[in-house]
């Protein structure tokens, strides 16, 4: 577990800590969780300390900080979950929500808690000092170096927005069949959004990154402030000369790095369990099956140093796993929760994750990657008489039953002969999750992480997630634009 105390941050639920809790006092909560008959109890404890900073037209705008600190029961009897959770730490408090939540059972002899290990976890993020123990001075600097670096790229710069985001959370969690799991997990996220004019046209860029670092994130070559401004701006001025895109249906590069965020919605939350227990995604009953191009493998790899979307443990007390879902096109498994874990005879892999403790786990993506091939990027571009070259995603829209989904590009260009030639604008990609992975041709060998930016929303709960690619060829695909 990784040693971070920074006062007055502390970790209230370590040994010492102001809101110490014991492997005994845990047990006397379970054994009141599964005294209507319950089959299983686990609490989450959670501490968290959040804030943000935001800078505005050359000056701070938001300066803000929060505390939350609650626990999470949920009891189980067979497929049935009853939940309460609490605010308030006070034994009466949490002896209470157990009850409620072990109102699920009824009737039967209960289960009783066993005897708690500590869980063996890695160590994916050793922060010697937590960006909320550094003097807010030094963040607000940060905003002010993005902002002079946007506006010093091009004089057509008029506006530039910069936000800054950290948090640190103590989890721990304890279930009546004897896990007992402890982590403290820090969190940051740099934003800059640079807006351009030009007479009557008006363009806009972003540029930003995080995971779990401190300020050291900073030091790395291309991601301190300045850089991430520069990279705002030369987005907003290169959209000056964007073309309306062509429509119809074509070739498409992806970039690599954040385009994985096409592959997390388009194919990573049909292989979560839950949506596959139900039968409602399109890969429901096709393990062993070839899904995806033989050149695709697709791994969720909590165990990524650093990586916004890694975890040491999830939120059932899982340690953190990388797990292959499809291997050379071929789906050979789906994340999973506990319960899902239950439904399908195997272990949990790690995917348990909730919003806060006011919600119940989930299975959900942490790091979801198309590992590399061995084609080299510029010969994948060459290939191309005619296409699409995506660089930079916004939002979409994906249908988990059948895998049709809808994403609009903010930074894309037009490949002709070869050769990135025009940038252009109102670019949408229109297809199907299975089907662009069966109709992948070329894998570049330059695999990259994106830098920390995404997070993921799923019944209505967001968590922290990354997203990875090499450059990726898709033989044919239907650009929604405005040009036949």
């Amino acid at each position: 577990m990784p040693t971070i105390v920074p006062p007055p941050l502390g970790a209230p639920f370590a040994p010492g800590g102001d809101t110490a809790i014991d492997a005994t006092l845990a047990q006397r909560l379970l054994s009141i969780a599964l005294d209507a008959g319950g089959d299983y109890a686990d609490l989450y404890f959670e501490y968290r300390v959040t804030a943000d900073y935001s800078y505005e037209d050359e000056q701070v705008k938001t300066v803000g900080r929060g505390v939350s600190l609650g626990l999470g029961v949920r009891v189980t009897k067979g497929d049935a979950t009853g939940y309460a959770y609490t605010e308030d730490l006070a034994w009466d408090r949490m002896a209470h929500a157990a009850r409620i939540a072990g109102q699920i059972a009824s009737g039967g002899g209960s289960a009783q808690p066993v005897d708690v290990a500590h869980v063996a976890i890695p160590d994916l993020y050793t922060v010697t000092t937590p960006s909320l123990a550094a003097p807010p001075a030094d963040k607000l600097e940060l905003l002010r170096a993005a902002d002079r670096a946007a506006r010093a790229y091009d004089p057509r710069i008029t506006r530039v927005e910069a936000s800054f985001v950290e948090q640190i959370k103590e989890v721990l969690v304890v279930t009546s069949d004897g896990h007992l799991a402890r982590d403290v997990q820090p969190l940051m996220r740099f934003g800059v959004r640079a807006v351009a004019e030009d007479g009557a046209k008006r363009q806009a860029g972003s540029s930003g990154g995080g995971g779990r670092y401190g300020l050291d994130y900073f030091a790395q070559a291309k991601k301190d402030a300045a850089s991430h401004g520069a990279e705002a701006a030369r987005i907003a001025i290169a959209m000056f000369d964007a073309q309306d895109a062509p429509a119809g249906e074509m070739p498409v590069v992806l970039a690599a790095g954040d385009s994985g965020i096409l592959l997390h919605e388009a194919v990573g939350h049909g292989l979560e369990a839950d949506f596959n227990r139900k039968e409602t995604s399109n890969y429901s009953g096709q393990i062993g099956k070839q899904v995806a191009s033989t050149l695709c493998t697709v791994v969720d790899d909590g165990t990524v140093p650093s990586s916004r979307g890694s975890i040491n443990v999830d939120d059932e007390g899982y340690a953190s796993k990388s797990n292959t879902l499809i291997e050379n096109g071929i789906l050979v498994g789906y994340m999973h929760d506990r319960l899902s874990a239950k439904h399908y005879g195997i272990k949990p892999t790690g995917n348990g994750r909730r919003e806060s403790f006011r919600a119940m786990p989930l299975p959900r993506m942490t790091n979801t990657e198309l590992r590399p091939g061995t084609s080299d990027p510029a010969e994948i571009i060459a290939s191309v008489k005619r296409g699409i070259f995506a660089k930079r995603f916004s939002g979409g829209q994906v249908n988990i039953s059948n895998g049709d989904f809808v994403f609009s590009l903010t930074e894309s260009y037009l490949i002709e002969d070869g050769k990135l030639t025009a940038p252009l604008k109102g670019v949408n990609l229109i297809g199907n999750g299975p089907e662009v992975l069966r109709r992948v041709d070329m894998l570049g060998s330059d695999y990259e992480l994106s830098d920390g930016i995404w997070t993921c929303g799923k019944d209505g709960q967001s968590v922290p997630v990354g997203v990875g690619t090499p450059s990726v060829r898709i033989s044919k695909i239907t650009v929604g634009g405005t040009k036949a």
